[in-house]
């Protein structure tokens, strides 16, 4: 009997045990990762979707959703994050939000990927048509080039709309007729999913929703009692991503621009070419990321070379007068013929155009100013000063000046001890010097 009360007993403590492993399980895999992408679709932000898309699959996460609000970005960029949702062995889903928000241009690519396409109210996607961009703008394509780039990306596009069995009529005519749509029109249109006015909605709903894989598999979402795991982006890619935005770029161009200048007036301060060097390593790593004009960039180097000869030439501010314009015409063309998105804001060049045309002018005007003022030491600081005379002047004696007795000439005529007399110059250990005059 005894032994019968402890196998009973055993047995409950395990089956105890399990219940409560198993509920310790299910609680810590019933989690909802949630990343935020706002602004242009770059390298950046495809490195952070990728590195999300893998912290929650290594968290076997119940989905990934990704908050979207995008203008658009580049294509290469665009595709890696399609390749990244596509191969994800958790269901990703992509929300437009908050209202007010887009997705387009890349965005809608983005979009029509994932396992679960919704959209918060007052919110657009469509405009997906592709621009090719150059070194000068963008690129006026022949005939035959431009039907294959809209025809490849069209391609893409149905072939991303089929697997999820979304509208591939509207999205090719997003592709190449530039259609937008509402949350609401994308919704009838089977463009998207669902429309939720918030994350919490967006979770509600997809308590339920059943997504196929790539391989097949067919996953029923379970969010209900699933916690939101915010995955902002790192330190670092939000520092790697605010410098690839145009106007850090050129904010960042025009110190490197001034900071190296400074110091090839003024060697030896360090910082100000340390300063200068470190911005042109990130500017460089920032037009990188962004379709620049390389003329613009070679008036950047040319306005650069000529605040340097200002300092070597005096030139009375005609190098400098260069340099400045060469400086704004270089920044006024460095994003021309972009989209929009790939251009800064338009106070941005002539705030910045002021303000270090203004400092330049200043260091440059201070330079020359220092080079052309009398010495204050050495020898050369003696003429114009008065000296008084102690041994008489017929015409070499001796005269007093700051505590020192000089051998010295006078020029004309005699002087008598304590009589005042102007050095004129000097001659080795000698003094030339005139009777100074009566007021």
């Amino acid at each position: 009997m005894l032994k019968t009360i402890r196998l009973i007993l055993l047995l409950g403590i395990l089956t105890a045990a399990s219940i409560s492993i198993a509920s310790g399980v299910q609680a810590a895999n019933s989690r909802i990762d949630v990343l935020e992408v706002k602004g242009v679709i770059n390298p950046v932000v495809a490195s952070y979707i990728d590195r999300g898309i893998k912290q929650a699959e290594e968290a076997n996460a119940v989905a990934c959703i990704i908050q979207l609000d995008t203008p658009g970005g580049l294509d290469t960029s665009m595709r890696d994050i399609v390749q990244d949702i596509v191969n994800a062995e958790v269901p990703v889903v992509v929300y437009v939000s908050p209202s007010g928000a887009r997705s387009a241009s890349a965005g809608v690519f983005i979009t029509m990927a994932a396992h679960v396409a919704a959209m918060a109210p007052n919110t657009n996607m469509g405009a997906a048509h592709p621009v090719a961009i150059g070194e000068g703008g963008e690129v006026q394509m022949s005939e035959e080039m431009a039907e294959k780039v809209v025809n490849d990306a069209a391609a893409y596009i149905r072939s991303i709309a089929e697997a999820h069995g979304r509208n591939m009529e509207w999205a090719e005519k997003a592709v190449r007729e530039s259609v937008s749509a509402t949350e609401q029109e994308a919704l009838k249109l089977n463009v998207i999913d669902l429309v939720a006015a918030d994350l919490d909605s967006l979770i509600s709903q997809l308590d339920g929703w059943q997504v196929t894989m790539l391989d097949g598999r067919v996953i029923t979402l379970n969010t209900q009692g699933a916690t939101t795991n915010p995955s902002p982006m790192s330190n670092i890619e939000g520092f790697l991503l605010a410098i690839s935005d145009p106007n850090i770029a050129v904010v960042l161009l025009s110190l490197a621009v001034l900071g190296i200048t400074t110091e090839i007036f003024n060697p030896g301060l360090i910082f100000p070419g340390v300063f200068g060097g470190i911005c042109a390593f990130l500017a460089s790593y920032s037009l990188g990321f962004l379709p620049v004009n390389y003329a613009a960039i070679a008036l950047l180097v040319l306005a650069g070379g000529l605040f340097v000869a200002e300092f070597f030439t005096a030139s009375f501010g005609i190098f400098t007068g260069g340099g400045i314009a060469s400086l704004v015409i270089g920044l006024l063309i460095l994003f021309s013929g972009r989209p929009t998105l790939f251009q800064p804001d338009p106070w941005v060049i002539p705030t910045i155009a002021a303000v270090l045309g203004s400092i330049t002018a200043f260091i440059i005007y201070k330079v020359v100013r220092s080079h052309r003022q009398q010495a204050t030491t050495g020898r050369e600081e003696l003429r114009g000063k008065v000296a008084t005379v102690r041994v008489a002047l017929k015409p070499e004696g001796q005269v007093f000046y700051k505590g020192e007795l000089w051998t010295a000439i006078l020029d004309q005529g005699e002087a008598q001890p304590g009589e005042e007399v102007v050095i004129t110059k000097t001659d080795g250990l000698k003094l030339r010097v005139n009777k100074k005059s009566k007021d």
